[in-house]
């Protein structure tokens, strides 16, 4: 199974630790956040990991060369004129992915307890029984955010801006409501087909959730995967990165 990592990001607001060190190779509880997911990815069962860089790429580069263990392909998506963005990642490393089977998609900054291999297992559930074969899976979960993505019976269909007060400051579905409407906030993992490349134009810099939201106006079918229950945190800013390290983080 192949997966990629996104890792090509600034972590801008990690500042200033990532003026010296890019944002995947900063630790959390003494290991670096890119072992953590690396490590994750290959007890899901990839055997092939793609690894977007940009950032301080050469501190990367060395970091993977001593990267245990040697029976795992891991291969690096540099983006010189970068970072960009997940969409822009995903598609520039398009030429390096060999297999056809869904792609693991997750972002280097996420740590979790999400059960990888029984979201990619769902996927491919979702592909043999559905009459609109996904085109991604992607695990949300229930939980305040600003932003959320709007799910109905036939998977994605919009998204929501919510302020402080959860008030709404800005909303659109991209196609006409198919039951009930959930909101999720998105994880930052997905299982994605690699037909995507052959759906869309988009080339350079762009968002997948953008994508996303553009195919599932066009009538392809974006799923969620409910994480609700699991361990999960995101570290884009000094403060997650201190909630980090107080957790009793298992992955």
């Amino acid at each position: 199974m192949e997966a990629m990592i996104l890792a090509a990001g600034t972590g801008t607001r990690l500042k200033p630790l990532t003026d010296r060190i890019p944002k995947a190779l900063i630790e959390v509880k003494g290991r670096p956040m890119l072992a953590r997911v690396l490590d994750r990815l290959i007890e899901a069962g990839a055997t092939r990991i793609i690894v977007n860089v940009h950032h301080h790429e050469n501190q990367i580069r060395s970091f993977l060369r001593e990267y245990p263990p040697s029976e795992i392909d891991i291969v690096m998506s540099s983006e010189p004129d970068g970072p960009y963005d997940t969409g822009g990642g995903l598609f520039a490393a398009a030429p390096l992915i060999k297999e056809k089977s869904p792609l693991l998609l997750h972002n280097v900054d996420v740590i979790s307890s999400v059960p990888l291999d029984q979201m990619r297992a769902a996927h491919d559930a979702d592909q043999d029984r559905s009459d609109s074969t996904p085109v991604a899976t992607l695990a949300v979960m229930s939980r305040d955010a600003d932003r959320r993505l709007l799910f109905d019976d036939h998977g994605l269909m919009g998204w929501e801006n919510t302020g402080s007060d959860r008030a709404a400051i800005g909303s659109r579905r991209v196609r006409d409501q198919v039951g009930a409407v959930e909101s999720f906030a998105f994880t930052g993992i997905h299982v994605v087909d690699p037909k995507i490349f052959t759906l869309t134009e988009r080339t350079g810099t762009f968002s997948i959730i953008t994508l996303y939201l553009e195919l599932a106006a066009a009538g392809y079918t974006i799923l969620p995967f409910d994480v609700s229950s699991f361990e999960w945190i995101d570290i884009g800013t000094r403060e997650q990165l201190e909630e980090a390290e107080r957790r009793d983080l298992n992955s």
